[in-house]
């Protein structure tokens, strides 16, 4: 079903004050270096205090000395007036901090327990009993009194009883040998073996564990004050996201009944459990739900639904569906879809006190926002979504008081890293908290970030941004371009601060960022206009940005550069097969380019299945890989390209960049391979990100501004 976002921003809210970019053009500063990366931080966790009073956030410093990132907490006072403080114990850094029910700071230090009053932290009082989990007061939007969570401990709304899940024990089997001889050499092995079918999950050991071995699961329970526990769910299941009933009567769940088939793709049905044991599955359609949580009084039991990889699969549907907020009567009755008539995807969502209203972030073009939607019978009945929160920049972190007065969150911009504000529920009288990055953004000129919209190749409205090469001066044009394509493909880039885009633009090169179809934030047929031909579209949407900015800009045409990573390095891979006379260079990130190759070698073998209608031995859906693989057209590249990949990935196996590059070279093109040890597919660690930055700009420097620097090679 395909939908508008239509009458969806009905709220009237007060307007985050930005910089313009003419003010923002005005700022005087140093470029930005390279140097500069270890200063930037990561500003997250917020908590607000159930009294609404304090939030508790998290600032991550880059250390180069060991590669690591130091965590510190800090706390400050959402009435503003004085800057945040640093929480330390005795010196030291603080572990764990969360609120209590009493509006006070609950740490750990060296695995004992603390708590401190936000205004006399020098005065922390030690925890004698080590509680088990507070009642998801002043967490992040998602999060309610009911209890949430998967394996951590959830307490009932009245504090009376702790839910837990707990891994059934399993018999264990000794290894037998027919003799000594045999032993000695199936131990000698070195090697994997196996013989199940998910045997690869990036980021992990090789092989995988296979996860239909794993232990079913036990929901128990426990007084709070101490007692027996009772097991109420023990079934071949492996429950998640317990929410408790608010009178403590029922527990709700997820859980995949199918879950030891090997040959059906996950999904979770709804779940109920009563105090005495009774365990009834509600839902049984092959759609998969989440984000469980019961409304205050009792009424509704809310969550989201999306389309399950098997219903796709089997209808042969050319779409994935939406993702929608639903919430069903909790004593039985139709489901009711509260977004059926908003045309974007809702996250976990948060019940208001008075049960009338829940909150809930989304991406909507490149920017994310709090919203809020009525439930049944409330505010004249038919559900509405209404914007909260407003402004170009990305709201995250959303976290309420305990009265849900109040919200705290944090704000992300092009030109700025992210920091902490505070607001009202309905998004009035917004204040910034923190200024973190004070410092950094008072001494360097970050670059500029202009937002731009042009029709594609067959009319289709497209989003972008311009990001402006530092101290630019029309005059001293024109200029090299580098064109940036995200990830996923759903997913989408925005208002967000990006060091490697602000690191190009601050060594004279226009930056452009687009949102091509398949991204997010745009509606179900944007986000599913390439099924079944990723690289057609959302290709010709890149290169119609391309065409827009070169007519509107002083930047030379000679001088264009295309680069991405995951979807983006695929694109890459695309776009120089397809349009080899409009790229001087190029480099691709863990960038697919042969589909065929890629199934079964990587661990997301439904992309194939669903959007490629098939698997390889399938003629349609084989042909279709042929045809859409980068790899089948390597005879028209031209462009000298860099190849970036994880030695271990198995999301995009690196074996995707090498025969793309051995292709190349055996053209005779130029081409570079960059290879990252140990690495799958994010190449994570911040020697990794600086020794990939330098190594990028000097190909660009090589091949878009060969006059300026020639031809370093760095290592």
């Amino acid at each position: 079903m395909l939908r508008t976002a239509a009458a969806t921003l009905a709220l009237t809210v007060a307007v985050l004050s930005l910089p313009d970019d003419a003010a923002h053009a005005r700022r005087q500063g140093r470029a930005l270096t390279i140097e500069d990366y270890y200063r930037v931080t990561t500003v997250g966790g917020t908590q607000m205090s159930p009294d609404g009073g304090w939030v508790l956030f998290t600032v991550g410093h880059r250390i180069e000395e060991d590669n690591s990132t130091r965590s510190e907490t800090h706390v400050v006072a959402t009435g503003g007036g004085s800057p945040p403080r640093h929480v330390v114990h005795g010196g030291r850094e603080v572990a764990n901090a969360r609120w209590n029910d009493e509006s006070w700071i609950e740490y750990s230090v060296e695995q004992e327990r603390w708590k401190a009053h936000p205004a006399r932290l020098d005065a922390p009082e030690r925890i004698e009993t080590e509680r088990s989990d507070p009642r998801g007061r002043g967490v992040a939007a998602g999060g309610g009194r009911g209890g949430r969570g998967g394996a951590a401990p959830v307490r009932s709304a009245d504090g009376r009883w702790i839910a837990q899940l707990r891994d059934k024990e399993q018999p264990r089997s000794e290894p037998t040998y027919a003799s000594a001889f045999e032993e000695r050499h199936q131990k000698r092995f070195k090697g994997a073996i196996f013989d199940w079918k998910d045997f690869q999950r990036d980021g992990e050991p090789f092989p995988a564990p296979d996860p239909t071995a794993r232990p079913a699961q036990q929901l128990v329970v426990r007084p709070a004050a101490g007692g027996d526990e009772r097991i109420l769910v023990d079934l071949d299941l492996r429950p998640a996201g317990l929410a408790w009933h608010p009178d403590g009567s029922t527990i709700a769940f997820t859980a995949d009944p199918k879950w030891r088939d090997p040959l059906l793709y996950s999904r979770s049905d709804i779940w109920t459990v009563t105090m005495d044991g009774a365990v009834r599955q509600v839902t049984r359609d092959t759609y998969n739900y989440a984000g469980l949580t019961y409304s205050p009084d009792g009424r509704y039991l809310a969550y989201t639904r999306t389309y399950g990889t098997d219903m796709v699969i089997r209808q042969k549907l050319n779409h994935g569906g939406p993702r929608d907020l639903y919430v069903r009567p909790a004593a039985g009755g139709e489901p009711v879809n509260l977004t059926a008539d908003w045309d974007l995807e809702p996250g976990e969502a948060r019940w208001s006190p008075d049960s009338r209203h829940l909150y809930f972030t989304a991406t909507i073009g490149g920017e994310t926002h709090l919203f809020r939607v009525n439930a049944p019978g409330a505010s004249g009945g038919k559900p509405v979504v209404q914007q909260v929160t407003r402004g170009p920049r990305r709201v995250a972190g959303v976290t309420f008081d305990h009265a849900m007065t109040k919200i705290a969150y944090t704000v992300t911009t092009h030109h700025e890293p992210a920091e902490v504000y505070v607001a009202a529920i309905d998004g009035s009288g917004e204040r910034r908290l923190t200024e973190v990055h004070r410092r950094l953004t008072d001494e360097i000129a970050f670059s500029r970030a202009e937002r731009l919209q042009w029709p594609s190749h067959d009319g289709t409205r497209i989003e972008g941004w311009l990001m402006f090469p530092y101290a630019y001066d029309p005059s001293k044009g024109p200029y090299p371009l580098i064109v940036t394509s995200h990830g996923g493909p759903h997913s989408a880039t925005g208002y967000t601060f990006d060091f490697k885009d602000h690191y190009f633009a601050a060594n004279g090169y226009f930056v452009l960022d687009t949102n091509f179809r398949g991204s997010t934030g745009y509606g179900e047929k944007f986000k599913w206009a390439t099924w079944g031909a990723w690289g057609d579209k959302d290709g010709q949407d890149v290169m119609s940005g391309v065409d827009y900015v070169l007519k509107r800009y002083p930047i030379d045409p000679r001088r264009v550069g295309h680069t991405g990573h995951s979807y983006g390095g695929f694109m890459t891979n695309w776009l120089i097969t397809q349009y080899p006379d409009r790229f001087a260079a190029a480099i691709s990130g863990a960038g697919i380019s042969n589909w065929v190759s890629d199934y079964g070698t990587a661990d997301i073998y439904r992309t194939k299945e669903t959007e490629f209608y098939g698997t390889p031995w399938e003629k349609e859906a084989r042909d279709r890989m042929i045809r859409q693989s980068p790899l089948t057209y390597a005879g028209r590249v031209r462009t000298p390209t860099l190849f970036v990949h994880g030695e271990v990935d198995q999301r995009v196996p690196y074996e995707e960049a090498e025969q793309m590059y051995f292709a190349l070279r055996r053209r005779g093109v130029p081409a570079k391979m960059i290879q990252y040890q140990g690495q799958a597919h994010s190449i994570s660690g911040h020697w990794n990100n600086v020794h990939r930055m330098l190594n990028e700009l000097a190909w660009w420097d090589q091949y878009l501004k060969p006059r300026q620097r020639g031809g370093t090679d760095l290592q």
